[in-house]
């Protein structure tokens, strides 16, 4: 690969982690300089990645050639949530007959660190924790095509799922991870397709409406 190529691939996937764990805040203004001046490259490689971004809606281009990361609505969100449960609920079915008991036991100490991670607000590492369970399960199956359209789910929530995070401080009673692994011990496709849908629904769902409402409720005062 040459050189231009790979400092190209190396500034997307800089500015694309960035965005999937939420260390930029939706309605951030950008500038290529900016961003170049952050990242300590030229403008050539940010102009490129800021364009692979922009067709993947993790980035918005404005008209005065700004861009910004673009603000969550209520039906956005909506539309993001439902399309995660549908692209995870999938993946971890097909993903159980080929998760073996090591995977198991790798998977609960992931959710152990979360817990850790959430308890002293480590909000970036409860994010990479959160996407490595995921990750992890859905790998297992050995034929997957299904990640690269989960991440891209996963990149158009980060800026706001990191805002129910900080605003947020129980996501839900009961740990659906915990549910996750017991299901996956188990080999109970039934019960894992139930905690995943319960998972994001009582997690990012239940408390992103919340903190939208919220904003909404905040706006109409003024």
């Amino acid at each position: 690969m040459a050189q231009g190529a790979t400092e190209q691939e190396a500034v997307y996937a800089r500015l694309r982690h960035g965005i999937m764990i939420g260390t930029i805040a939706p309605g951030t203004t950008l500038t290529m300089r900016g961003l170049a001046e952050t990242l300590g490259v030229s403008p050539t490689p940010v102009r490129e990645a800021v364009r692979r971004l922009g067709s993947e809606n993790a980035i918005q281009m404005l008209p005065n050639r700004r861009m910004t990361i673009p603000m969550m609505t209520l039906g956005r969100f909506e539309e993001l949530v439902a399309l995660r449960v549908a692209l995870e609920v999938h993946a971890a079915e097909r993903a159980l007959p080929y998760v073996s008991d090591i995977m198991i036991d790798q998977l609960e100490a992931l959710d152990l660190q979360m817990d850790r991670a959430m308890g002293e607000e480590r909000h970036d590492d409860l994010t990479l924790l959160n996407q490595d369970f995921h990750r992890q399960l859905y790998s297992a199956n050995p034929h997957q095509v299904s990640i690269p359209a989960i991440e891209s789910v996963w990149l158009q929530l980060g800026p706001f799922q990191r805002q129910v995070v900080k605003n947020v401080k129980e996501f839900y009673v009961i740990d659906r991870h915990k549910e996750i692994v017991a299901a996956l011990r188990s080999r109970d496709v039934a019960a894992l397709v139930g905690a995943i849908d319960s998972d994001i629904r009582e997690g990012i769902s239940r408390s992103g409406r919340r903190v939208l409402e919220q904003m909404r409720e905040a706006t109409n005062l003024f």
